[in-house]
């Protein structure tokens, strides 16, 4: 499936006022006043990049990135010897909460190798997307440089492509290391140890970390999401720049530019959901709707789902999706409340910060050492 439209903007960053991550609660009225302030400052920010989208250099961008999808879509199919052909979908740009209505969005386009590739693989910079808030109780430091981090975990594989671009001239991002992380298939973390996550301090899967290049373009090879209890599925991101890169491919210093999650689609989700091995997940569903993060009150300032394209008949052959993030270059979120670690990885092993997993408010020492493997 593919969604049109998405830039992401930067906007203020905020918490949940019920359970989020297991055992994480936040006050109900501060949420309230950063979700006001994010949606405000979506805006200004909308009104930022929508005045520079329509440039030359822009519009090379957008037009090497067209290229760039569709050789990937084409070697991912050609790698996994997928004969059938990839599927795409259609959302109309209207409000979060009309792109979440299953039977009215999704239309098959019914493409074949003669469709203009930017059909399949343009976006549509008329939108904006501002997935900034808090990075969650279950963030990792010293995590290794790598593209693949999908380690022996099982699921449907997702090719994510995320492409920093800055607010003020719509122009790449280069040289932005960005962390990502989400939970397994069965909605179980890495890297952590909590209520209802009881599983390592020394686990790595689906962590890793990806620099921008000169168009940029950070890019993973992970899984699709799994789900928890009080939150919609979900991927996280935190983007830093001017870091130093250790000996052993981690990272150290510098500023964070960015946190963000990106959320996913219903119909997606359920039917991700239907494979093996999600479909043993016992824990309840929360729908987009029902998020704590309040993603589908966002209007037209912002969209939270990156687009997406089904890679063969099947979803378990796997998806390519991509997002633009548009940042402020000049920002730093590692002083504020929003940036919480809950662990360390050393080479010796993940030690926890000390802070409380499940309400975040971690300080967390240097960016550490990976393990010597």
């Amino acid at each position: 499936m593919v969604y049109l439209s998405k830039i992401a903007v930067a906007a203020a960053c905020f918490a949940s006022s019920v359970l989020a991550h297991p055992g994480e609660h936040h006050d109900a009225h501060v949420v309230r006043r950063e979700i006001a302030a994010r949606n405000q400052m979506a805006s200004a920010a909308k009104r930022s990049i929508d005045s520079c989208s329509g440039s030359l250099k822009h519009r090379e961008v957008n037009a090497r990135s067209v290229a760039r999808r569709a050789n990937i879509a084409r070697e991912i199919r050609q790698k996994r010897n997928i004969k059938s052909k990839p599927k795409k979908y259609r959302r109309d740009l209207a409000t979060l909460e009309v792109y979440e209505a299953i039977n009215h969005n999704e239309t098959a386009l019914g493409y074949s190798t003669a469709t203009p590739e930017t059909t399949i693989f343009s976006a549509n910079t008329s939108c904006i997307l501002t997935p900034e808030n808090t990075d969650g109780p279950y963030y990792v430091t010293g995590e290794s440089i790598r593209k693949n981090v999908t380690e022996d975990q099982a699921g449907v594989p997702l090719y994510l492509e995320i492409q920093y671009l800055d607010i003020n001239t719509c122009l790449p991002v280069e040289d932005v290391y960005v962390d990502i992380w989400n939970c397994n298939s069965t909605g179980i973390y890495s890297g952590v140890v909590a209520t209802g996550n009881e599983d390592s301090w020394n686990s790595t899967f689906l962590r890793g970390i990806q620099v921008s290049d000169s168009d940029g373009v950070a890019s993973f090879e992970t899984l699709f999401p799994g789900h928890y209890e009080g939150r919609a599925t979900h991927t996280h991101l935190l983007s830093h720049s001017n870091v130093t890169v250790m000996a052993n491919g981690t990272i150290q210093g510098g500023s964070v530019s960015h946190i963000g999650q990106l959320f996913w689609n219903e119909d997606l989700r359920s039917a991700v959901e239907a494979t093996s091995p999600y479909n043993t997940n016992t824990q309840a569903v929360t729908s987009n709707a029902d998020d704590t993060w309040s993603v589908v009150q966002a209007e037209n300032d912002y969209d939270p789902y990156p687009e997406y394209l089904y890679l063969g008949d099947d979803i378990t052959d796997g998806l390519l999706a991509w997002i633009q993030i548009g940042i402020n270059v000049t920002a730093d979120q590692s002083s504020t409340s929003y940036y919480s670690v809950a662990a360390v990885l050393q080479a010796d092993g993940g030690h926890s910060t000390g802070a409380s997993v499940g309400n975040g408010n971690g300080t967390a020492p240097a960016n550490g050492t990976a393990p010597s493997s």
